[in-house]
C-alpha cells in the first residue's frame, strides 16, 4: 500500500462524522485556483480554525504544524501553516482542500471536497465528502489570515 492509500484509509477511518451525502456544489478550476467561493460567500475564520485543530475532524495536525501553541503533538510531513495566507491567494488554498492531487498528484494530502474517482474509500463513507463546502470555505477563511 502507498503513503497516500494509507494515509487516505487513516482519515477516512478517523474523520468519520464530517462528510455528508448531499451532492457536491460545482466549482470551477482556474489555473492552480478554485477563484470562487463554493458556497457564495466567505467562511467564517474562527470556525475555520477549530476544524484545523480538531483532532477528529480536519486532522489537519496529522500531518501540518502551524500557530497553535495549545496544541501538543503537530505533524511535520506537509508544509507549516504559518504564513499560509501570504504564500497562497484564498483560491489556492481552496483548490488545495478540494483536490490537492491536482497541484501535486504524489501529495498525501486528501481531497477533501470529492467523492469520485478516489481509492480505498470505506464503504460507510463513500459519496460522502470529508468535509462540507461550508466547512471549507471556513478553513480557506482561516488559512488566509495567517500572514506570518
Amino acid at each position: 500500500m502507498t503513503a497516500r492509500a494509507a494515509m487516505g484509509v487513516l482519515l477516512a477511518s478517523l474523520a468519520g462524522g464530517a462528510g455528508y451525502a448531499d451532492e457536491l456544489l460545482p466549482y470551477r478550476i482556474e489555473g492552480n485556483a478554485v477563484p470562487v467561493s463554493l458556497t457564495g460567500k466567505p467562511g467564517d475564520a474562527a470556525r475555520g480554525r477549530t476544524i484545523v485543530t480538531n483532532r477528529t475532524l480536519g486532522l489537519c495536525l496529522l500531518c501540518h504544524s502551524g500557530p497553535f501553541p495549545e496544541e501538543r503533538f503537530q505533524g511535520n510531513l506537509a508544509p507549516d501553516m504559518r504564513g499560509a495566507g501570504t504564500r497562497w491567494s484564498t483560491g489556492e488554498l481552496r483548490l488545495r482542500m478540494v483536490d490537492s492531487h491536482r497541484l501535486n498528484p504524489d501529495t498525501i494530502m486528501p481531497a477533501y471536497y470529492m467523492i469520485d474517482g478516489l481509492n480505498l474509500v470505506a464503504p460507510a463513507f463513500r459519496g460522502k465528502p470529508l468535509l462540507t463546502a461550508e466547512q471549507i470555505e471556513d478553513v480557506v477563511a482561516f488559512l488566509a489570515t495567517l500572514r506570518d
